[in-house]
């Protein structure tokens, strides 16, 4: 068996790897002559060659190890078995040497092909350094390159969130025809099949509750952001826009397995979990508004609208809620309808008496059908109709409606922010109470002795004539002088204020049931008939219509 093993190591396959295979020197010879692109490449081809040869040899040896095992099993001789063992053990030894020198060869041709002129052939110094400073040059332009490369893609992957939301905002509101919508997804690596069906819902936080401490109107941008972080981590199976100008929208893409009652069921589910989990994590309320029905791609825009519509009705329902969409039934909403109701409140905001506008407001809100509204439209129109109430009112005294409503004045303008009819309610009662201590301050905010105690007189002596001469004697004052003082620091003259405080007196008096001759007897009107003129003239209607 040895004898067979010692033939077959030196068989004609190992001495095509020896001939075949490049020594050392042989390989310093190709390398040598690659002094120009033909020598370049005809060593590549000797590469080339000896890789080959490789493979032929391995494939020779897997033959040689093939046959001996099967002479060792014939024989049964364990000695010859391992020198045929150790046989093919050398020739894999071989075969690896010869790969690694090839290996080698190509690196260095490589590194000889970046050089514009060859190193090896011969050259003064100032060719090789030239020749190194090229190649030098070279690798630093690759070297810019990739970086260059490799910052665009950080940068591109660290915007592409924000391009992706800006796609959401501009497909959710409309502004996308088909072919756009198909190449802008693209653009962003998004996955919007053309036959897939989506489903939208619109979330929102609720406006913050009267005495939240932590957190006020003006910080709701950082709790939406919030509230689009926790739907982030909530639901990871849909996509999360935050818009800018509206609610945070969820888009879900529907399981095509799904039916749509299904698909909506899963749905609810999820943003109800989800707005628990806001108010786990917050300590706040939210809402949320779901579409109908799951659509195509094109129906979205649509979808994201009934969204919103759904969502809007949370000043219905209230709070912390998921809402779908529902059609409106079209029903015409119920406004206050009583002027002598809005005359009580102009004159009781006029006189100051905060009391009064806040009972007189409290009885136009129960006539109104906020409370028993059966959608945002209709409460919305009796919020434009209180707010046209008061705009009115300040516009007639001359009252800057902006600075008496104060923090207040932007939910006119935004009534979504209104989450509940109590906010409602309390906003209107704010701007009422602002407005009657407006008045009362500027009563109060006479600044001069004499006019002081001018004011006093008339409160004092309602139920008589009251001229200015008669006031200026006893005050001893030149009546011009207390004229043009009075007008100096109320902005009106002495008769005008005389005859407003008059009215203002028997207004209140002939609400609260005085008979027509008490309430101008009350105010230093012995005529009946010249009062009523006088009331009328201002008033605009008769003392026997302001009665109960």
């Amino acid at each position: 068996m040895r004898t067979v093993a010692e033939r077959t190591a030196s068989s004609a396959a190992l001495r095509t790897v020896a001939e075949r295979t490049a020594s050392s020197a042989a390989l310093r010879t190709v390398a040598e002559r690659a002094a120009s692109s033909a020598a370049l490449a005809a060593a590549l081809r000797t590469v080339a060659l000896v890789r080959r040869a490789i493979s032929v040899v391995a494939a020779l040896a897997a033959s040689l190890a093939a046959a001996l095992r099967t002479v060792a099993e014939r024989t049964a001789s364990s000695a010859a078995l391992a020198a045929a063992l150790r046989t093919v053990a050398l020739v894999r030894r071989a075969i690896s040497v010869v790969a690694a020198l090839a290996a080698a060869l190509t690196a260095a041709l490589r590194t000889a092909a970046l050089l514009s002129k060859y190193l090896l052939k011969p050259a003064g110094d100032e060719e090789i350094l030239q020749a190194v400073l090229d190649a030098a040059e070279q690798l630093r332009r690759e070297l810019e390159l990739k970086h260059s490369q490799d910052a665009l893609q950080e940068k591109w992957r660290h915007n592409l969130p924000n391009l992706q939301n800006n796609f959401f905002v501009n497909w959710l509101n409309g502004k996308f025809v088909e072919w756009e919508v198909t190449r802008r997804s693209q653009d962003v690596q998004l996955d919007l099949e053309r036959d897939a069906k989506y489903a939208v819902v619109a979330v929102d936080m609720d406006p913050v509750p009267e005495g939240e401490t932590r957190f006020g109107q003006q910080d709701m941008p950082v709790l939406q952001f919030a509230l689009g972080g926790i739907a982030k981590e909530t639901l990871p199976d849909c996509w999360v826009c935050s818009d800018p100008g509206g609610p945070t929208a969820l888009i879900f893409k529907a399981p095509a397995d799904k039916e749509d009652g299904d698909v909506m069921l899963q749905i609810n589910t999820d943003v109800a979990r989800l707005l628990s989990t806001v108010k786990e994590c917050l300590k706040l309320t939210a809402s949320g508004g779901i579409c109908r029905t799951p659509g195509s791609r094109d129906e979205v825009p649509e979808l994201y609208r009934q969204a919103v519509r759904a969502l809007q009705n949370r000043i219905v329902y209230g709070g912390n809620i998921a809402i779908p969409f529902r059609e409106e039934t079209g029903n015409k909403p119920l406004l206050p309808s009583d002027p002598n109701m809005e005359k009580a409140l102009e004159i009781a905001l006029q006189t100051g008496d905060c009391e009064k506008a806040t009972e007189a407001l409290e009885k136009l809100w129960a006539m109104s059908g906020i409370m028993a509204a059966e959608s945002a439209d209709d409460v919305q129109e009796n919020i434009m109709y209180f707010g046209a109430l008061l705009i009115r009112i300040m516009q007639q005294q001359g009252w800057p409606f902006k600075e008496l409503a104060g923090d207040d004045f932007a939910l006119f303008f935004n009534l979504q922010a209104l989450g509940r009819k109590e906010q409602i309610h309390a906003l209107l009662v704010r701007v009422v109470q602002r407005a009657a201590e407006y008045v009362h301050k500027q009563r109060m905010s006479v600044s001069h002795q004499i006019v002081k105690q001018l004011l006093g007189i008339v409160e004092e002596e309602m139920d008589q004539d009251i001229s200015l001469h008669q006031v200026a004697d006893r005050l001893y004052v030149n009546s011009s002088y207390l004229s043009r003082l009075f007008k100096q620091e109320t902005g009106k003259s002495f008769s005008a204020y005389v005859i407003e405080r008059k009215m203002e007196r028997a207004k209140a008096a002939l609400q609260a049931g005085a008979k027509i001759s008490e309430a101008a007897a009350m105010v230093g009107y012995h005529d009946g008939s010249y009062f009523t003129r006088v009331f009328r003239k201002y008033w605009g209607v008769t003392p026997g219509e302001v009665r109960p």
